[in-house]
């Protein structure tokens, strides 16, 4: 048996218990067992070919009311650039950013940075997640504070997790476009699809935050990823060009943490040997689709508990590979 059908002993104990308790359901689907386990975990769902084959809260607010999908945001901004871009409002992944905020050039490498950049998270621009990011936040201009400190590295080169260059493209896309990220989400996915799209976090300049805290309901984030399983139509209409989410899924980069690829706003990877791209938000947020199986998969969890690689998303990433596996 790989590795990533391996369940740790922590949760191991846990599915073990829920087994106990619920033999019905562990004899048709374990791995529902397994997840109502997770104490962490709030709602799973689970669609083949369209259809819904499990849809289940087992705590939190619930299937239909929002929850906060954290750093699942930056796919979501990922899939506003990409009909930005659709409608010509944005000439392409090459086009510079500085133009685009109406900024001079600084006379180094940020003049070269591109919205391409900004969302493989190759921008080169100093890190404002992890430890630095408390101190971003509290920062009186969250734009200047991610643009204007020295670059950490060229722009299209190495992978830097960081969520100020998403509020950097967040900014871009409001300026060209003349709408906020809000009125983006709901104009953009929130209307065609049908979802809600709850107001979120601004900067003090009162932008809304790219990258983070972006809340919708559960059933709303899995109608995303059926939307982009789709090609990106939905209900006979283009919602997303189909040639960009071909584009997002191309990798360009590799996370130091996970292992996984990247492209533009998605991490790249296999479960059960096959293709899959997904969206990873803090505490356990996932949105995960396997075109090769017609699978879509939404994981909400407690938004306020880390979510480690080699702790509870592991956990995830192991109960991802066993649907996949069966379903």
């Amino acid at each position: 048996m790989s590795q990533s059908f391996r369940l740790t002993r922590r949760l191991f104990l846990g599915s073990s218990a829920a087994l106990l308790a619920a033999p019905a359901l562990a004899q048709t689907r374990p791995w529902a067992a397994v997840a109502e386990a997770q104490p962490q975990l709030h709602a799973l769902l689970v669609w083949k070919a369209g259809a819904p084959v499990f849809e289940e809260a087992f705590r939190g607010p619930g299937l239909d009311r929002v929850a906060n999908v954290k750093s699942v945001s930056k796919t979501l901004l990922a899939l506003l650039t990409g009909i930005a871009i659709g409608d010509g409002r944005i000439a392409g992944p090459e086009a510079r950013v500085l133009p685009l905020l109406g900024r001079a050039e600084t006379g180094d490498s940020r003049d070269a940075l591109t919205i391409g950049d900004l969302l493989s998270m190759r921008a080169g621009l100093v890190r404002t997640s992890g430890g630095s990011y408390g101190a971003w936040v509290s920062s009186r201009d969250w734009l200047d504070s991610a643009l204007q400190p020295e670059p950490q590295a060229e722009p299209g080169g190495r992978f830097i997790y960081s969520t100020g260059g998403w509020h950097v493209l967040g900014a871009a896309l409001t300026e060209a476009t003349g709408e906020s990220l809000l009125s983006l989400a709901r104009r953009g996915l929130g209307d065609p699809l049908g979802i809600e799209f709850a107001p979120w976090v601004r900067d003090p300049q009162g932008r809304y935050l790219g990258g983070n805290d972006m809340a919708l309901t559960p059933r709303g984030l899995l109608r995303v990823g059926e939307m982009v399983r789709r090609g990106g139509a939905w209900e006979g209409r283009q919602v997303v060009p189909g040639d960009w989410i071909d584009t997002s899924w191309q990798p360009r980069a590799r996370s130091p943490f996970s292992g996984d690829q990247y492209g533009y706003g998605w991490f790249l990877t296999r479960f059960d040997g096959a293709e899959a791209a997904y969206a990873r938000g803090y505490g356990g947020q996932m949105l995960v689709v396997v075109p090769g199986r017609e699978l879509v998969i939404a994981i909400t969890s407690d938004p306020m508990l880390p979510a480690r690689s080699e702790g509870y998303f592991g956990d995830l990433r192991n109960l991802v590979s066993s649907i996949v596996a069966s379903v």
